[in-house]
């Protein structure tokens, strides 16, 4: 079992939260689940970031026992499994949109697609529900 990456780290919301996401491979893992459709531990080796494979079993690890992600065996595979947001991660997502809007403004190399960077700033509201039932009916 992984000690969980907050004890001793509650209080001051943005500790709390570093605690979790300290590192860029983690928010990058939420963003795969939340917005590439990742599921599988392959999914996130081929995403494209050269992460490792020791590097991304450690973030998986923490990240499934903070309670954000969970893993299932694949009905599909039995060797392998499926990795899916929990209420807590779905809870993530409205910062996630809102760092991705921000970083659409300010970075001149953005991969962000315009039509989503205008759908998120014309009605996040709406973008988030869809997002969020997207995901949980893909995890059914």
């Amino acid at each position: 079992m992984v000690k969980r990456t907050t004890d001793g780290w509650h209080g001051c919301p943005i500790r709390y939260s570093a605690a979790i996401f300290g590192d860029n491979w983690c928010l990058l893992i939420l963003r795969d689940l939340m917005f590439k459709g990742a599921k599988h531990y392959g999914d996130f080796m081929d995403a494209g970031e050269g992460i490792s494979t020791n590097i991304l079993a450690s973030r998986l690890a923490k990240l499934e026992d903070e309670g954000v992600i969970q893993k299932h065996p694949d009905p599909e595979h039995g060797k392998r499994f499926v990795y899916s947001l929990t209420n807590k991660g779905l809870g993530l997502l409205p910062a996630m949109l809102e760092i991705i809007n921000w970083a659409e403004v300010w970075d001149d190399q953005t991969e962000v697609p315009s039509k989503f960077a205008k759908e998120l700033r014309k009605d996040r509201a709406t973008l988030t529900r869809k997002i969020v039932d997207d995901l949980r009916h893909t995890n059914d």
